[in-house]
């Protein structure tokens, strides 16, 4: 589920640089379909699986971007460990959860592949993350 969710934060942050013809969550989740079935090789019926898939995630992400924008217009607040807690394990279960669709819908080497890919964009997601956070640290160094 993270994973998957990730390649969706790839997708839209790819295409919020055309901040004027911004793609709608359709035309995203199409696309995101359509790269998984080149990279994947699925069938039509495994596409109709996966257009669902998708289409939830894709709802899902923009109500948890809708409640965190809410959320931060109200005041800017600290989570606790137990809120943290809650939210690290209901993703963890999206996550397991999602692993089991997969498996369900695709071919074992359907799925390595999928494995894979979303090993090799977690890492790099990782490492920009990283990356983006010494340069805030740098860039707070400079402002004292």
């Amino acid at each position: 589920m993270k994973k998957l969710f990730i390649v969706a934060l790839l997708v839209v942050g790819m295409t919020s640089f055309a901040q004027e013809r911004q793609l709608t969550p359709e035309q995203r989740d199409q696309l995101q379909l359509k790269k998984m079935t080149l990279d994947l090789d699925l069938n039509a019926s495994q596409q109709k699986e996966m257009s669902k898939i998708i289409a939830e995630q894709s709802a899902k992400r923009e109500a948890r971007m809708a409640e965190r924008k809410a959320t931060n217009d109200v005041a800017e607040k600290q989570l606790t460990a137990d809120e943290r807690f809650a939210n690290k394990n209901q993703m963890l279960d999206e996550q397991m959860a999602m692993k089991e669709r997969m498996k369900k819908i695709l071919t074992s080497d359907q799925y390595k592949k999928w494995d894979d890919i979303k090993g090799k964009q977690h890492r790099g997601m990782k490492k920009r993350m990283a990356h983006n956070k010494d340069k805030k640290a740098a860039n707070m160094d400079d402002k004292k």
